[in-house]
């Protein structure tokens, strides 16, 4: 299993980080925070009451322990709100901010709560106060950047406490409570120490392991490299340690130091692929992305992975599957050297083979899902072991928690503008394999952002064509969660594209939608001229299944405008495209909806002839719910015309049909219901 693309045995961990990590020190700074939450707010000095949560503040230096303290800090007053800790990251571990979208996003769906796809960041936020209004919550904002991130995701209720971790002040914020810490204290930093390299070597000399301490001026990140460089050499002393880092001289932090010392201590090998994890989405690191940037195979490329955690240049994420993530701290130090010790044209190279292992890691992980399709499991074999998925469950998984870091890998792709093929072909396979195992309307959220990132794409390189596919898409989604208005913008310019492009498919697609929109806006007319557009060219192209289809919309736009005639010929006109195309199950639809307007019109011998048609081409399409449905209005149609007995018949068939109990009330009523609602359904579907 350790060259399949999933591996379920886990994370190992060399040394002594597998020894479970407990908190050190910081004493003074827990109590001053618990405290802070005790204390009155300005507000309640002044007689008002507190309008919003309470906003802790803890302030450091990358690396100094800030977000272990905050953890430390919500572990220990959590049961104070019910246990619901809500965590998020507002920074990327290379130090890009997150935008609030997303990090209200990643909140909403921590309460399962929905996150409609395309929503901007005023929407999500008003939508996370509002979720958090009637409840206690405690926030860890981890990395924070400014201000504004903070207080976009800042809850409307004073039962609620926000937990902040930042490098500075959190200016603009009333009543933020700050805490600032620096260094360990002197038994706190060597306990840590020891942690990594054992008590002996500590105890036999205690003034160097001072000196040590004070070297890397107890600066946590700092202690934890020099105690696993000194875990990697047992015959090390103490005092050695502290003579090489001040040989260190070129830069004037202790973690600087302290991180070149591990470095260069490192085989030639080894630090090239540590320089090269820089390069990693996010700073979330597999065995896969490794390998690819390294160019080595997938088992040595985990175990050095594994000798960085015990040597403290990686976290292992909790994870079922093995994961590793940058500490923040370390990512500009690996970028600086990244830079000048490797050619761009190298890691040029290094990022493409990241991105086209990403690319075929999709492929193999949608592959899966199709196992009805003898060419995808050719396809599927053909693939090196190393990429293929043990399961289809496997597969999602894999999907479901390299999620953050694929979506990474599509902003990386498009922000490098010497790799734009790959990244159309990396959002490509995104989408379609999120849909295959996630389905369109759970992945909308994630697809509108790929999308978006097709779209910079195509305008960048002026590709007309993408960038209509683009608008569309965009536009779907806009449409499927009720923005309308937005929907038709994006199609109006989806159309100028497709027109620009030459793309006769894009251009019809993108009509018809502009009529679609404009039907759900209730301007009928105009739905019905756009359509007309759009059939004008099916018919042009001779794509008779479109034709009809587009005749059904068209009439659609009629009835409900009430011009009832117009809506029968369109509806005849479809029937007769379908039968044409030999497609007997649209055919049977399109006459139940000619048998309904005739109905509207007042024509009811004629709905009664037509709805007798439809039930007999339903029958050859073997369709029993529309059945079912066409022998209820025939029903209804014949209980108006004053035929109760031959009503009741027809009811009794829909009851078979949909194999319930014709003797029970309740049971009709219910299967009227259901057949009505599928008629309704599969019409708008089709249509």
């Amino acid at each position: 299993m350790t060259d399949q693309a999933v591996d379920t045995g886990g994370v190992r961990l060399s040394g002594t980080a597998a020894a479970e990590r407990q908190f050190l020190g910081r004493t003074r700074e827990l109590k001053e925070l618990l405290a802070d939450i005790e204390r009155a707010g300005l507000d309640t000095i002044a007689g008002r009451k507190v309008p919003r949560a309470r906003v802790l503040l803890i302030a450091g230096r990358a690396g100094s322990g800030r977000t272990a303290l905050a953890e430390e800090l919500v572990r220990q007053v959590a049961d104070r709100y019910d246990g619901r800790v809500l965590r998020v990251r507002l920074s990327e571990s290379d130090g890009t901010p997150v935008p609030v979208e997303r990090a209200a996003r990643e909140l909403l769906a921590a309460l399962d709560l929905p996150t409609p796809a395309g929503a901007d960041q005023d929407d999500l936020s008003a939508a996370l106060r509002t979720a958090l209004a009637d409840r206690k919550a405690l926030l860890l904002l981890d990395d924070a950047v400014d201000a504004e991130q903070v207080d976009a995701l800042l809850p409307d209720t004073p039962d609620c406490l926000a937990v902040a971790v930042s490098t500075g002040p959190l200016t603009g914020i009333s009543d933020v409570r700050p805490c600032t810490i620096g260094g360990l204290d002197t038994k706190s930093a060597l306990d840590l120490l020891t942690r990594s390299t054992g008590s002996v070597r500590i105890t036999v000399d205690p003034c160097a392991a001072e000196g040590l301490v004070e070297e890397c001026q107890a600066h946590p990140a700092a202690l934890t490299l020099v105690g696993g460089w000194l875990a990697a050499r047992p015959k090390a002393a103490v005092a050695d340690v502290a003579k090489q880092l001040r040989a260190e001289g070129d830069d004037s932090t202790p973690l600087g130091r302290a991180f070149q010392l591990v470095h260069t201590s490192l085989p030639a090998s080894a630090a090239r692929t540590l320089r090269l994890l820089a390069l990693a989405p996010a700073g979330l690191i597999d065995p896969h992305t490794a390998s690819a940037l390294a160019g080595c195979s997938v088992g040595s490329a985990r175990a050095t992975l594994d000798d960085f955690v015990g040597l403290g240049l990686l976290r292992a994420v909790p994870s079922p599957l093995p994961q590793y993530e940058v500490p923040g701290c370390l990512h500009p130090h690996l970028r600086a050297l990244a830079e000048e010790q490797d050619r761009p044209a190298e890691l040029q190279l290094a990022r493409a083979r990241m991105l086209e292992r990403t690319v075929r890691l999709l492929q193999s992980c949608r592959a899966i899902t199709e196992t009805d399709s003898p060419e995808a499991r050719e396809k599927l074999q053909g693939m090196p072991r190393s990429l293929r998925f043990p399961s289809p469950r496997a597969a999602e998984d894999w999907l479901r928690i390299r999620r953050p870091a694929l979506l990474a890998a599509a902003r990386l792709a498009v922000a490098d503008g010497e790799l734009d093929t790959l990244a159309r072909r990396l959002m490509s396979q995104l989408v379609r394999t999120m849909v295959a195992h996630f389905g369109t309307q759970a992945a909308a959220p994630d697809l509108y952002g790929v999308h978006g990132l097709v779209l910079d794409v195509a305008e960048r390189r002026e590709l007309p064509r993408e960038k209509a596919a683009a608008l569309l898409n965009l536009g779907d989604l806009d449409a499927q969660t009720g923005r309308t208005a937005q929907a038709l913008v994006r199609y109006r310019e989806a159309l100028d594209a497709g027109r620009s492009a030459n793309d006769p498919y894009a251009t019809g697609r993108a009509m018809e939608s502009v009529g679609g929109a404009h039907l759900e806006l209730g301007d009928y007319d105009r739905a019905a001229d756009w359509f007309g557009r759009a059939l004008a060219q099916r018919l042009a192209r001779d794509e008779r299944a479109d034709a009809a289809r587009l005749y059904g919309r068209i009439a659609a736009a009629q009835t409900f405008a009430g011009r009832y005639g117009e809506a029968q010929r369109g509806w005849r006109a479809a029937v007769a495209g379908y039968r044409k195309d030999g497609d007997v199950a649209s055919q049977a639809r399109a006459l139940s909806e000619l048998a309904r307007v005739q109905e509207y019109a007042g024509r009811p011998e004629e709905s009664l002839h037509t709805c007798h048609e439809a039930l007999e081409w339903a029958r050859r399409a073997e369709d029993v719910r529309l059945q079912a449905a066409l022998q209820l209005r025939l029903a209804d149609t014949l209980e108006h015309l004053g035929d109760p007995a031959s009503a009741g018949l027809h009811r009794t068939a829909a009851e078979r049909l949909l194999g319930e109990d014709p003797g029970d009330p309740d049971q009709a009523d219910d299967t009227e219901h259901r057949a009505n609602a599928y008629e309704i359904r599969s019409t708008s579907t089709k249509d």
